[in-house]
């Protein structure tokens, strides 16, 4: 990584919160937040709160088509794919895929790579049988696997894993698995932060509050061969092909989170100009921050191993917990929050989505040297125990 031009602290840092690196729910767009705080009381060409309009209207209705067009612009997703607007997170995805695909009689491949994916191998037995293709957990989850690594089945039911660990700091930078099995890819943490090759998978899923709107809608991406291939009955609201033929009005659904998607979709499509700008954009941003860690000599220590860095969720630690406290809260007070670690590992973490900017990657990256810079007799690499 880069070394950033630090911007000294007393410069542009405030007391305001104006600096969002939140794990989730996670930074919106400025220019967002001020069209939802105005249609808040009234849409304009609706006479209404945009909280009251009837999920049936013919507004609504044009909300969700816009929607989808838009997602399948920025992903180029053709007519062989299925845009789902559902609720419930990726946690009820992690029941509703095996029960949608995992036969009792067979198993499907999971990597395991950290907290989130440990949390998703749970629902599956009850439908059928789990088998581990890679297991980090011995390592402590600081790493992921390559290609070689990978204990493969050509004939699972379907292979799955996260693209982006939120609490390790973890990404794929490749697409692992085999061609020739069903993939399947939880990518909340990193859904249109970069350009994703769709043709290689088969059933893509994302929460929205990390990158693309508020917590409430979850968007589930599903090829027609996945829809024909249920292999039971399940509840209504559990199969997909209620939701596809419903066109995401099944029942009453988070209107308000989907609204505001639209709006950051337009506002990814018009002001930043698509996936491949959005994704130099977060390369800068992580490079501003992992370069404030890396030129540290061991004052900011990263969590995960250098090659398998998340561009969306930079994790580290200080020398101990009472610096890290300090850290937090002086970062508090500079305008700089949302930077707690997840409670399972504790530490630091700066959660750098879509709508987070550069400039505030640069005041980050500048309270870090200046807080190094005032503890200097804190234990570094070279001298720590």
């Amino acid at each position: 990584m880069t070394n950033p031009e630090v911007i000294p602290a007393s410069e542009g840092l405030t007391a305001c919160n104006t600096h969002n690196f939140s794990a989730g729910p996670g930074s919106l767009p400025e220019c967002v937040l001020h069209q939802l705080s105005a249609e808040l009381l009234e849409v304009s060409d609706q006479s209404l709160s945009l909280l009251g309009i009837s999920h049936r209207s013919d507004w609504f209705a044009a909300v969700v088509s816009e929607t989808e067009e838009r997602l399948r612009r920025l992903l180029l997703l053709d007519a062989d794919w299925h845009v789902l607007l559902l609720q419930g997170g990726s946690s009820l995805q992690f029941s509703m895929i095996p029960m949608n695909y995992l036969a009792k009689e067979a198993s499907a491949d999971y990597l395991k790579t950290g907290y989130w994916s440990r949390r998703s191998l749970q629902d599956p037995l009850l439908f059928g049988a789990v088998r581990l293709a890679w297991d980090g957990e011995p390592s402590g989850f600081t790493c992921l696997p390559s290609q070689a690594d990978l204990d493969l089945d050509p004939e699972a039911s379907y292979f799955h894993y996260i693209s982006n660990e939120t609490v390790e700091g973890l990404q794929f930078h490749s697409i692992p698995g085999l061609d020739g099995v069903p993939r399947f890819c939880d990518m909340s943490s990193d859904f249109l932060s970069r350009p994703v090759p769709v043709d290689r998978f088969d059933l893509i899923y994302a929460h929205a509050q990390k990158n693309i709107g508020p917590a409430g809608l979850t968007i589930v991406l599903i090829r027609q061969s996945q829809i024909e291939r249920q292999l039971r009955q399940v509840p209504s609201m559990l199969d997909y092909r209620n939701h596809r033929n419903a066109h995401s009005i099944f029942n009453t659904p988070p209107t308000f989170a989907i609204y505001a998607t639209l709006l950051v979709l337009r506002w990814l499509e018009g002001d930043v100009g698509g996936l491949e700008p959005m994704a130099a954009r977060n390369e800068r941003k992580a490079d501003l921050v992992y370069g404030a860690i890396d030129t540290s000599h061991g004052f900011y220590r990263g969590f995960a191993v250098p090659e398998n860095r998340s561009l969306m969720n930079v994790c580290f630690n200080l020398a101990n917990e009472s610096l890290e406290h300090t850290f937090l809260s002086e970062a508090a007070s500079h305008g700089l929050l949302g930077l707690s670690g997840h409670r399972s590992i504790g530490g630091i973490r700066a959660s750098l989505y879509n709508a987070v900017s550069e400039a505030s990657c640069q005041q980050l990256a500048a309270f870090m040297a200046e807080f190094q810079a005032r503890h200097p007799s804190t234990p570094t690499s070279a001298d720590a125990p």
